[in-house]
């Protein structure tokens, strides 16, 4: 007889009756999960339920998740433990138990870290739960048998009104629903013909938890049906050819302004006209009431999820998607893992965007579990971006296994707006020759000159600096001395941050592990009088308001927008004209579509690109990119100027001529002479111990480990390590690195595979795996 594990054993080895294989909701590491007797009462317990169960010997219940079932296992009956109960209200869906079970092998996590992952805390603690009676139909009516029901029932005319109100309500799936609220919609003032309905027979009382949640007002955006270019047209036709036709790739390469996400909604209507559903993944940061709205205004229904949300709006969002309410679904990175039925299509917004990638435990990239979903569903998934990922064109151009769709040029005839790269080198020697001159400027006289002439032709700005506070150094100023202030705790330097709310008007923060101190007044090596230098949004801030008396400004980054409520409100200010300057970090630097942005600046754009990281350049090219596209998308044209240190910096050239492709080949080329991703693949492992002797030591046995692995398996990986990362103490934490490189995904895994088997490798608070890793700090 075959046990769970598909083998077969002698009948004296086998225990027969009825088995579960759960998935424990901890970090143990049991890919195949532990094995439960399933009581009577549980006879119906399905693939996917949410179980409590005992765990060691003085068996305390936990929670998890059932993987499988079957009539026998090879263990002893004294060894195997009933569950102790099951969750009614939770379970997921086959293909995300399937989903959940290949990330926990692709990024080397314990299976139930990922389901813990997948779903979310709200609804496994029942958050917002209430019993409440509602209406149903008693049966199901054909919505042409209502004139001979109401004839044969003789129903008066205000009860004829309550179920033919009942009936259309059904055909939209929106019953069951609240007695008072049928009887209103119907033009009733009381529930007294739903009371005689149910009496009838002809509607019933059901019993339904439903979850109590408060929601702000959506943003719709009345937007008027627009005709596509004949690019649109063609990128829609390939689009909406691929739907039915099982799972694909696509890469839809648009321009800032190009119209991808109109692309999107149409190729979305097909997928909803043949009662299917459409997962919508943007990048929380460009996860706009803007964004949001255009699909509101489109589809009838659709669930947005974001960090925004209570935890009851979650958890009501949660249960509609599994109810199959919504026609699309909008979200971040962990929409991905909406329990939605008849999943028709997958697109993927921003797909370059870093956001996608989660830093924590399970390690996985939002796009790459997107493009794995479609294809355990065979479906097609669409990646769009203005400057894609180098994984995703290498793919789409060197592999070919991504279809390349593309939108050269903005919509409405619009021209990309011309960039001005200013050299600030040569700004701050000219600006010495001056009567200011030992003032240090943080905006170049070009900019100044464009705020103000955008300011007086009434049009709006945004002022780009991925660098948040007032100063990003506090040291003291005698060289000789060379005294900088670093965090107790981390390798970095502290951040000085102006803040109101401190007696002495600031403090410094570490951006790592949040520590915070008060700004020393003199340097403890030699008394001088310490200073503060370098800049952040705060600064800018500061210097705007004095070069530009009563312009209106707000600042965005993470310290002003604290709330979801408080970015919302900011950008329907800018987007109804009461701001006229926005200044803050990558938060504005995509998502927002303003047609009165007639200046985009950039006031450093370096701030990325010495980064000890060879993606740096790739990231400087989109984020110089990305935000220029914000500017010129009304008919009043836009600019854009870009303020560096580094002006013939190929990344900086590139962006300020909208060359994307040529950035792209230039960049692939170097990566595929150094051997890095693309054109092979990676995984990093991170050993961490407040002693920096162990943690060299834990690190020394995984390279080791990977080494030997290697010679066995004669894959032909690269090992690199124990290194010391960039950034070597984090949170107290001594940090040492390997870097696992192979020319393949394949051989990437059968590496690490054969590690955790011989449990070598681990993700856990000591070792962090993480598998194609986007941050290399």
């Amino acid at each position: 007889m075959p046990n769970l594990f598909g083998e077969n054993h002698d009948a004296a080895t086998t225990t027969t009756g009825r088995f579960a294989q759960v998935a424990i909701e901890q970090g143990l590491d049991s890919p195949a999960g532990l094995t439960y007797a399933v009581p009577d009462e549980l006879a119906d317990l399905r693939i996917g339920d949410r179980v409590l169960v005992p765990l060691g010997r003085a068996g305390r219940t936990v929670d998890g998740y059932v993987l499988a079932l079957a009539d026998a296992t090879d263990l002893p009956a004294e060894k195997i433990k009933p569950i102790a109960s099951r969750e009614r209200a939770v379970n997921l869906p086959d293909d995300l138990v399937d989903l959940a079970r290949w990330i926990a092998d692709y990024y080397c996590c314990p299976l139930g870290m990922v389901f813990a992952t997948v779903l979310p805390a709200a609804v496994k603690k029942g958050t917002g739960l209430v019993q409440k009676n509602l209406i149903d139909l008693h049966s199901p009516v054909a919505a042409d048998a209502l004139p001979s029901i109401v004839k044969q029932h003789r129903l008066p005319p205000k009860q004829a009104a309550v179920l033919g109100k009942a009936l259309e309500l059904k055909l939209l799936h929106k019953l069951p629903i609240d007695a008072l609220e049928l009887a209103t919609l119907s033009g009733s003032k009381s529930r007294s013909p739903v009371k005689q309905l149910v009496e009838k027979g002809l509607l019933k009382v059901v019993a339904k938890q439903q979850i109590r949640a408060i929601w702000a007002e959506h943003v719709h955006r009345d937007e008027p049906r627009v005709t596509l270019t004949g690019e649109q047209a063609v990128a829609l036709d390939r689009m909406t050819g691929a739907l039915g036709t099982g799972f694909g790739v696509q890469l839809l390469h648009g321009v800032t302004g190009s119209g991808k996400t109109e692309v999107y909604i149409r190729a979305i209507e097909r997928v909803v006209a043949h009662n299917q559903t459409a997962i919508v993944l943007v990048p929380e940061i460009a996860l706009t009431p803007q964004t949001a709205g255009r699909f509101l205004s489109r589809f009838e229904r659709v669930a947005v999820l974001h960090s925004g949300l209570t935890a009851a709006q979650r958890h009501e969002q949660w249960q509609l998607i599994r109810d199959g309410y919504p026609q699309v679904i909008v979200g971040a990175r962990s929409a991905i893992f909406a329990p939605t039925k008849s999943l028709g299509l997958i697109v993927v917004d921003e797909e370059h965007d870093n956001s996608y990638k989660q830093d924590q435990a399970p390690r996985y990239h939002g796009r790459d579990v997107a493009i794995k979903r479609a294809q355990m569903l065979d479906i097609p998934v669409v990646l769009g971006s203005a400057t894609p990922s180098l994984e995703s064109y290498y793919n789409a151009t060197v592999r070919q296994t991504y279809e390349l769709l593309e939108l050269p040029n903005r919509v409405n005839d619009l021209p990309l707006p011309p960039v001005q790269v200013v050299d600030m080198l040569a700004e701050r020697r000219q600006r010495s020759q001056q009567a200011d001159g030992r003032r240090v400027h943080l905006l170049s006289r070009a900019m100044e000159q464009a705020l103000r002439q955008t300011f007086d032709a009434e049009g709006q700005a945004i002022l780009l600096l991925n660098r948040r506070g007032y100063a990003n150094y506090v040291a003291c100023p005698d060289h000789r001395c060379g005294w900088t202030m670093n965090c107790d705790h981390c390798d970095v330097t502290m951040v000085y941050h102006l803040d109101a709310r401190v007696p002495a008007g600031g403090l410094t923060r570490c951006h790592y592990c949040g520590f915070e101190n008060r700004l020393p007044t003199n340097c403890p090596l030699c008394n001088k009088k310490v200073m503060t230098f370098g800049l952040g949004t705060q600064r800018v801030e500061e210097e705007l308001e004095r070069k530009f008396p009563g312009v209106r400004m707000l600042r965005m980054d993470s310290d002003a927008m604290r709330t979801a409520t408080d970015y919302e409100n900011a950008l329907r200010k800018f987007g109804e004209g009461k701001l006229d300057l926005l200044v803050g970090t990558q938060m504005i630097a995509k998502g927002l579509d303003f047609p009165n942005v007639r200046m985009v600046g950039v006031i450093s754009a370096d701030t990325a690109l010495n980064l000890p990281d060879f993606r740096a350049t790739e990231r400087t090219f989109q984020l110089v990119a990305q935000v220029s596209g914000r500017s010129g998308r009304g008919l009043g044209g836009g600019r854009v100027v870009v303020q560096t240190f580094t002006p013939g910096h190929p990344a900086i050239e590139r962006a300020a001529d909208h060359d994307y492709r040529g950035f792209a080949r230039a960049e692939l080329a170097m990566r595929q002479e150094m051997n890095l991703p693309p054109a092979s693949r990676m995984a990093r492992v991170v050993c961490r111990d407040r002693d920096l002797d162990r943690a060299l030591e834990a690190a020394t046995q995984v390279a080791d480990a990977f080494v030997q692995i290697n010679d066995e398996l004669q894959t032909g990986a690269l090992v690199l390590g124990p290194l010391t990362p960039p950034i070597a103490r984090l949170g107290g934490y001594f940090r040492m690195q390997i870097e696992l490189i192979a020319a393949d995904a394949a051989i990437l895994q059968r590496i690490l595979t054969e590690a955790r088997r011989r449990q070598l490798i681990r993700s856990d608070a000591r070792m962090a795996v993480d598998v194609d890793p986007v941050s290399l700090l």
